[in-house]
């Protein structure tokens, strides 16, 4: 079956097809929700949750663009959604901070998984921005509509993640290579 007659069945409520769908995304998706949520059980949650965003919206996919780059913009949102619920705290940086450019190497030599894990840790906002800018490519102005911040806050908050991520990592690396430092 292709995309298009997936999605077809998926409109009229095939339950094959529907189920055809979640196997053959799900592990993107939820690799994508692993990015943006605190731990497994949230990411599995998000997932669930935006694969019937995803299967209540299919009619209004226009068949324009890629399909899979849809649905990670919905499961995306429904983190960001879920994020926004909780009313954060806007956490926002002295424009100062921002002259200091910063780069996140891994001398760890760290796998996916731990660098993942690292990122997971952020503060909700830190990861959110983090993410959002670094893995997916958003601007600063489209983060700061998203959540409801200004730029500065976007920009701000992206260089703290990166600051953390940075610290961590070094103690990571000096911890496996005490004779380093």
């Amino acid at each position: 079956m292709t995309e298009k007659e997936l999605i077809a069945q998926c409109i009229k409520n095939n339950r094959t097809a529907q189920n055809e769908l979640f196997r053959k995304y799900k592990d993107t998706l939820y690799f994508t929700s692993l990015k943006y949520c605190r731990n497994e059980a949230d990411a599995e949650d998000n997932l669930h949750d935006a694969f019937i965003t995803i299967f209540q919206k299919l009619r209004t996919f226009k068949n324009k663009g890629s399909f899979e780059g849809w649905m990670r913009r919905i499961t995306i949102y429904k983190a960001i959604d879920k994020y926004k619920s909780k009313k954060p705290l806007n956490i926002e940086l002295k424009d100062d901070i921002l002259e200091e450019e910063v780069t996140v190497e891994n001398e760890a030599n760290l796998t996916l998984n731990q660098l993942l894990a690292l990122i997971q840790n952020l503060p909700d906002q830190y990861r959110l921005v983090f993410n959002l800018y670094q893995m997916d490519g958003f601007s600063h102005k489209e983060i700061a509509s998203l959540l409801n911040i200004s730029e500065g806050t976007s920009k701000s908050n992206y260089h703290r993640a990166k600051l953390i991520l940075r610290e961590k990592i070094i103690e990571i690396y000096e911890s496996l290579n005490p004779k380093a430092h």
